[in-house]
Order: structure tokens, then sequence, then C-alpha cells
């Protein structure tokens, strides 16, 4: 993997008494308004610590907010499917992560070129493209294969895709029995619970339902990953006008006070427990009524809440690489560069949905190898501009002269390689008529599916993976 995507550049929405203000707006409304909860043990769990119940709707005090704030770790690490140290977030750290899916519900086929029903084969052609792209650091695994029993796609999926995907797993599971599974199959993989909570590779994704519902599916998902400790996201989806209000300010107070609530819970089951917080503040679109996944106010709120987290000093989940085109055309070029250049700005950490089409109806692993370029050029760019003595170079400048040229000096020599130079755009002296660009892309896919293999697992990690796929197949 190449190295992440480094900021030296400051950026912010929001201000210091923005944030503030934002902070205590939430805690007024989980305070006053309150949050549905639903879930026997949460509920009870919630009462013990003091939060007041009118029917379903739990009244949390400011207190355990700010006691769960303090808890929760400041520094995340994540490992590879092997062992090995793959992403390390801290509450100081300038890095952010980029993940694609392992399945979805439909597929953009690279190469039959057509948008067609996701099914189990697919998974390995999104792992190994994952595999094969230096930028993307982890999968989702979502558990949408429409040749699988409903029953068992969550568990069909994470086995599939940690049999061919290398790095981390992000994973979410289709009702609550799936997601134990999910950590038993990673923990017999792994050698144990104990080594998989020592060096976890998988990390859960979960949401609450806004507005301010959190239902039993929702609350017992954070139980199981709490008691596990498995890192955990949190992720309201808000919708302005739709599920929250068409007010960007309204609408980050609402979706904060739904992310906290889920990092109380996750607290209060076991203190320390790792939990990511995440945010999808996006809009509804009132001439499709579709959530957007590319609206620049999405985006922009994200760089805000991305702001907001950082103030409190936990890992962020955000949104990035993603299309409403259909295929990967000039929209989606587009818009799959708009948001990775604001989410390289952003403070955002753990980016998922990069490839995702269609207002995530879809996923499309030409998009991946595209937005990784972009990714590329985006990090160039964070790198800002290195103020060091050594870089002022005005000797050299000296040396050259009025009329000179650096072509031929050592300095040009030794440093030629620290520029970017693209893999798929095109720089040639003479360009061709007609775009090369997603040509170069298809001949990557197939030598991608031709000749790239994923890494694959020890024998005996293969083992406990075979196991559990006879388990739940009989």
């Amino acid at each position: 993997m190449k190295q992440p995507v480094v900021r030296n550049i400051d950026f912010s929405v929001l201000n210091k008494q923005s944030i503030e203000s934002i902070h205590e707006k939430s805690l007024h409304l989980m305070e006053k308004t309150g949050m549905r909860i639903v879930g026997e043990r949460s509920v009870v769990l919630l009462k013990k610590h003091g939060v007041v119940f009118d029917g379903d709707i739990g009244h949390i005090p400011p207190k355990l907010v700010e006691e769960s704030l303090k808890a929760a770790p400041k520094e995340l690490k994540l490992y590879t499917r092997d062992g090995a140290e793959a992403m390390t977030i801290t509450a100081t750290g300038r890095q952010c992560y980029f993940g694609t899916h392992a399945d979805q519900l439909q597929f953009v086929d690279p190469f039959e070129h057509i948008v067609r029903p996701f099914k189990k084969a697919d998974i390995k052609t999104m792992c190994k493209t994952a595999s094969a792209t230096d930028n993307i650091f982890f999968v989702l695994s979502v558990g949408l294969t429409a040749d699988v029993n409903p029953k068992i796609q969550t568990q069909s999926t994470f086995i599939e895709t940690l049999r061919n995907f290398d790095k981390t797993v992000n994973f979410s599971s289709n009702d609550i029995e799936s997601l134990q599974d999910c950590i038993d199959i990673a923990s017999d993989f792994a050698g144990g619970l104990n080594e998989l909570q020592k060096k976890p590779f998988i990390f859960n994704y979960c949401e609450p339902i806004p507005p301010l519902m959190h239902p039993t599916e929702s609350t017992e998902k954070l139980y199981i990953s709490a008691q596990n400790r498995i890192p955990v996201v949190y992720m309201p989806y808000c919708m302005m006008g739709g599920t929250s209000p068409l007010s960007r300010v309204a609408s980050l107070v609402q979706c904060n006070a739904e992310a906290l609530t889920g990092l109380v819970l996750t607290q209060l089951v076991s203190e320390g427990a790792p939990f990511i917080y995440g945010a999808m503040p996006s809009i509804m679109d009132m001439k499709t009524m579709i959530g957007s996944y590319a609206a620049p106010e999405f985006h922009l709120n994200i760089a805000a809440m991305a702001d907001l987290v950082d103030y409190y000093g936990l890992p962020f989940y955000g949104t990035a690489g993603c299309s409403d085109a259909k295929t990967l055309d000039v929209q989606a070029a587009a818009e799959l560069s708009q948001q990775i250049f604001s989410t390289v700005l952003s403070k955002a950490n753990l980016i998922h949905d990069v490839g995702v089409l269609d207002h995530c109806n879809s996923v499309s692993p030409e998009a991946v190898l595209l937005a990784s370029e972009i990714m590329d050029s985006c990090k160039t760019y964070a790198l800002g501009v290195d103020m060091s003595e050594e870089n002022l170079g005005t000797d050299l400048i000296e040396s050259v002269g009025h009329g000179g040229n650096y072509l031929t000096e050592d300095h040009t020599l030794e440093n030629y390689m620290s520029i970017w130079y693209p893999s798929y755009f095109s720089r040639k002296m003479d360009n061709p008529d007609k775009s090369e660009v997603l040509e170069l892309i298809q001949k990557k896919m197939r030598w991608i599916a031709d000749e790239y293999e994923s890494p694959a697992p020890d024998k005996e990690a293969v083992k406990a993976l075979d196991l559990w796929e006879k388990k739940i197949l009989a």
C-alpha cells in the first residue's frame, strides 16, 4: 500500500465558536427533546446511569456525554488481515484512508459494460481491485449478493471477503445475529477473540434512523460491538428536508446528537471501547426524492462534521469518491473529483464509498481505479509548500542565473520524482483526438482480472473459513 494522504494544509469549515455552539445545541437536544431508544438491555443500562425515560424517549444528561467523550480512545489502530499495521488515527493525526465496497445491490460490470445485480462471484473482482489499488485501505462488506440466500448474505459475503482481500475489512450486518457470527468468524480466523482485539483487522458499521431514533437493531449492534471491543462506526444518514431540517447547521446539530447517543451507549457497555464517529448529512433532492451522494451540500457538511469530530479528538468516518450517475461518465468523474478534493482538505480519517454510483445502488471497479488517480493528484496538493531552508533554494537560483535553465542541474535529477506523474491522465506532447483514460482503466481492469492475485490467507485461517461456510450452509 502507498502512504495515506497526509495533510499539510490547514482548512476548516467551522471555527471554534461554531463548533462549541453546535455541541451545546446537540446536548440540549439530547437532554430536553431526547432520543427514541429501543432495546431492552440498552435501555436498562442507560437508566442505570441516569438517563430518564418517558416511554421510549430517553433524556440523556450532558454529564454522561462529556464522560463518554473522555472515555473513548483518541487513537485507533487498524490492521491488515494478516496482522500488519495498516492505519493509525490519532487526535492530532493528519492522515486519511480511503475504502470501497466488497459488494453492493448492483454491479457496473467492467467487462460486459452493463449494470446488473451484484453476484457472489463479483466479490472477488471487487476485492482484487481494492487489493491491487494502493490508495484503497479497506473494503466494506455489506451482504447484498443477489444469488445468495438473504438469511446468510452477511456471513457469506464476509467469508468471501476474508478469502480474497488482504487489507482491513469494514462490515455491516443484515440482522443482529449475523453480526455476532461475523465477529466469531473473524475471531476464529485470527486465532481467538483476544488476538482479534489486539490487532483488529475488522470494524463494524451501523446506523441509527434519523430523526432521533435508535431501534433495537442499532442499539444491539452497538452493544455487541462494544461488548467484544471491536471498533464500530455509528453513522446517521440525515437527508436535509427529509429526515433532518433543510438547514445546514440544524442538520449538523441533529446528526451530532444522534451520533453522540451511540458514543454514550458504547462507552457505557465497555468503557474505552473503540468508537468511530460517522456522519452523512446529505440532502433530499426535491425534484427526484433521492438522497444525493454527490450534492455539494453533503460534502461541505461532511467537512464541517470532520471539524467537529476533530474537536472531540475522535476518529471520523466520512464519504467521498461516489456519484449519483448510473455509470462512469463525465458527471461521475466531476463528482468524484470534487468530493475527493474536499475530503482530502477536510479532517476526515476513514473515507468510505469510493466507486459507489447511482446514489449508492451500485459499485464500479473502474470508478475505484479512476478515484485512485484523483486521490494521488489530491495527495500531492495536500502536501502544501515545504518551507524548510533546504527547499528555499536561493543558492541554486543564483547559480543558474538570469535566462538559464534547471534541466541539467543535479538538483533536478535528485528531485524530479517528487512531481506527481499520472497513470491514466494524459500529458502527451501530441494528444490523440479521443480520450484514452477509459481505455487505460479497462486495460488495468483486465490485468487485475487475468493476472493479479490477492495474497492468500494462511492454511489455518482458510480452514476456519471452510468450517464456517459449512456451518452457515447446513
